[in-house]
């Protein structure tokens, strides 16, 4: 049985009917959270400017924000291991709180110091809340996954564009003023989430050797998207601004990127489900190549199409991947959903670094250019996914959250 050819049966389609209400708020948790940490690259070009530090400084700020993800495969194990809903609670609140502190940081230590938090919050929060939101579909359906990381998507498109909107006006000591809707309603949110049922005691053991080929893979693949992604967010606004765009101008390319980019989100699960997963994971990677192509020697209104395009097919393979994880560790869903995010994004944050010495070297738009090659890849290594069987342990499927 593949890796990337589950189907739910109706059984599972009813039973994700009932639990609509706690998604909801599950979704809505995904989007503060997501939006608290992601937020950075709309007002980057300001702090960059602040700073009096130059383009290639970015990825080394941008990954201070993003390597705690590494985390997320501890994080898994930990939640697995306490169950209930603590973990996804705390880790909102986390970026929630490092994004006051991050307009209250008048030196680039305290600004890395609140990243670095927000970095490891956003670790704690997500492997409990993925597996909070499988447990509630009760099985792996790509559209009930997908209504979930559409509210993250959505934070991370917008949060860029109010930030920017938010320091345009106030300066970054204004932006409590953003993060105010997590704090008032992470209290009544809460209450809404049923605990997750701990790993038993007695449940199977993880099969690290029957899992090291798929999940090396996927987190290879994982990598090089993450890191495509990263590219784009960090230095398309760069980019923007070199050219005497505006602030707020450079983060409506990130809002357009990743808000449209729910489209892709929600229709990559539907896909998934109809015609299977393969087709998501290799398709999204070459269309990713391509559009970023047409983006890059393209010029006035048509930007703003092509790039609402490459956020749908960047995103249609995000609900598929991290499906692959947690079907890859069926023995513990929420440390395969660290390994599918976490790991694969924190290792696509340390090519960051080096892809900021190319935009130094090269300047940012010819840097920009070497990721086409680098979504070619992904759709190399999602077509070898595709082809790494799953033997199906049904004990330990019925132990597993």
């Amino acid at each position: 049985m593949s890796l990337l050819s589950t189907r739910p049966s109706p059984a599972d389609r009813s039973a994700n009917r009932s639990s609509g209400t706690p998604l909801l708020g599950l979704a809505w948790l995904h989007f503060l959270n997501d939006g608290a940490a992601n937020f950075l690259p709309g007002i980057l070009p300001a702090i960059l400017q602040g700073l009096h530090e130059g383009a290639g400084s970015a990825s080394g700020i941008m990954t201070t924000l993003l390597i705690g993800q590494g985390l997320q495969p501890f994080t898994g194990w930990l939640s697995d291991r306490l169950g209930g809903k603590t973990l996804a609670i705390l880790g909102v609140t986390g970026t929630s709180i490092g994004l006051v502190l991050v307009g209250l940081s008048a030196h680039l230590a305290t600004l890395l110091a609140a990243l670095a938090l927000i970095g490891v919050s956003n670790a704690v929060f997500h492997p409990q809340s993925l597996a909070l939101a499988r447990s509630l579909a009760q099985k792996g359906h790509g559209a009930v996954m997908s209504v979930f990381l559409v509210g993250g998507e959505l934070g991370r498109g917008i949060y860029p564009l109010l930030a920017s909107l938010v320091v345009a006006r106030f300066s970054a000591s204004g932006l409590w003023i953003i993060a105010l809707p997590a704090l008032l309603s992470i209290p009544l949110v809460a209450l809404l989430l049923p605990p997750l049922a701990p790993r038993p005691a007695t449940a199977a053991p993880l099969y690290w050797r029957r899992h090291a080929r798929p999940a090396s893979t996927l987190i290879a693949y994982v990598s090089l998207r993450s890191f495509v992604l990263y590219a784009l967010v960090t230095f398309l606004p760069i980019l923007w601004h070199h050219t005497g765009g505006s602030l707020v101008g450079g983060a409506s390319l990130i809002s357009v990127l990743l808000v449209v980019g729910v489209v892709g989100n929600v229709s990559g699960g539907l896909v998934a489900d109809r015609l299977g997963r393969p087709i998501v994971l290799i398709g999204s990677s070459l269309l990713t190549a391509l559009l970023i192509t047409v983006y890059l020697a393209s010029s006035g209104w048509i930007l703003w199409v092509v790039l609402g395009l490459l956020g749908v097919a960047i995103f249609s393979a995000l609900p598929v991947s991290v499906l692959v994880g947690q079907d890859i560790f069926p023995e513990n869903r929420s440390l395969g959903s660290g390994i599918a995010l976490g790991l694969g994004n924190s290792l696509g944050a340390l090519l960051l670094l080096g892809f900021g010495a190319e935009t130094s070297a090269l300047g940012v738009h010819a840097a920009l250019l070497t990721l086409p090659p680098v979504a070619l890849a992904c759709a190399f290594l999602a077509a070898r996914l595709s082809a790494a069987g799953h033997r199906p342990a049904d004990p330990v499927t019925k132990a597993s959250p």
